[in-house]
């Protein structure tokens, strides 16, 4: 958890501008954090000393400008005695306490019975260690604050639930080579990085594939591809090399995204070859 400018702790993340529902789902729940706090008799500062935090995180919380964390609400039931009705409240914080990308993301893959993704910069986010993932993040430009780093780290984990679904979606991955010899972080991150990728492309549902950098014949040099397909039978996708990077679900689309995913499987290393190949550059790492 981090620290606020005055020592005290932070409450939780601001909430995003452009997130409608989440603000308002926030907002909701600072104005009845603030009734049971007026209803004990007890000052914004006061209370704040109570749980642990400053003033005016408490004041950002009751008017909505910030979510709080799950911790934050746990001791403000204990504080005011609402014997569990407050921490109750966590239920709804989780559904907005993530960006809305991220959220909106997390709900594709917690729908979908198959993924397809193939990756030319960095590793998939669903295969990522807290440490490779927080580097990641670290190097964006212009940076985030640590506050975002915090709140989209936690994002990017939660959505690796995935991995505990039952019966669990089939999962595909090709990787460039690249992203498993930058050492993203320093050696040690990597290191742990690659033995964490053996840990999951063991499961019976995933099927990880590497593509070799001298591969002369490459169907993915337009970038990315994320295929993501349903109970239903229908399907979303998306490529930074076609339909301008939009989120597509047309039929026809969705083939030619198929297709060339389907030509990069084929290019590739197989799934055995593949694990051969990591569990070679870990032992060079």
């Amino acid at each position: 958890m981090g620290v606020d400018s005055d020592g005290t702790e932070e409450p939780g993340w601001d909430v995003d501008p452009e997130d409608e529902q989440g603000a308002a789902v926030v907002a909701a729940l600072g104005r009845q954090l603030r009734a049971w706090r007026e209803a004990a008799g007890l000052r914004p500062a006061d209370f704040g000393a109570a749980i642990q935090y400053g003033e005016d995180q408490v004041r950002k919380v009751e008017s909505g400008k910030r979510i709080p964390r799950p911790e934050y609400l746990d001791r403000a039931d204990e504080v005011l005695n609402a014997g569990g009705r407050i921490s109750a409240m966590k239920a709804d914080l989780e559904q907005v306490r993530y960006p809305k990308k991220v959220r909106d993301l997390a709900k594709l893959e917690a729908r979908a019975v198959e993924i397809g993704s193939y990756g030319n910069h960095n590793i998939h986010g669903l295969l990522q260690t807290p440490e490779y993932a927080s580097a990641l993040f670290r190097m964006r430009r212009p940076a985030y604050s640590q506050d975002e780093m915090d709140h989209n780290l936690a994002a990017r984990l939660a959505r690796q639930s995935i991995f505990e679904r039952t019966p669990g979606p089939a999962l595909s991955f090709v990787q460039e080579q690249v992203t498993l010899t930058r050492p993203i972080g320093g050696t040690m991150v990597l290191r742990r990085q690659l033995e964490h990728l053996l840990e999951v492309i063991q499961l019976p549902n995933v099927e990880f594939q590497v593509m070799p950098t001298n591969r002369e014949e490459h169907a993915g040099m337009g970038g990315r591809i994320q295929v993501l397909k349903f109970a239903d039978g229908s399907a979303v996708g998306r490529s930074d090399g076609a339909f301008h990077g939009r989120t597509v679900s047309d039929p026809k689309q969705l083939r030619i995204l198929e297709l060339r995913y389907g030509i990069i499987r084929a290019q590739a290393l197989t799934p055995r070859e593949s694990r051969a190949f990591i569990e070679e550059l870990l032992g060079e790492t």
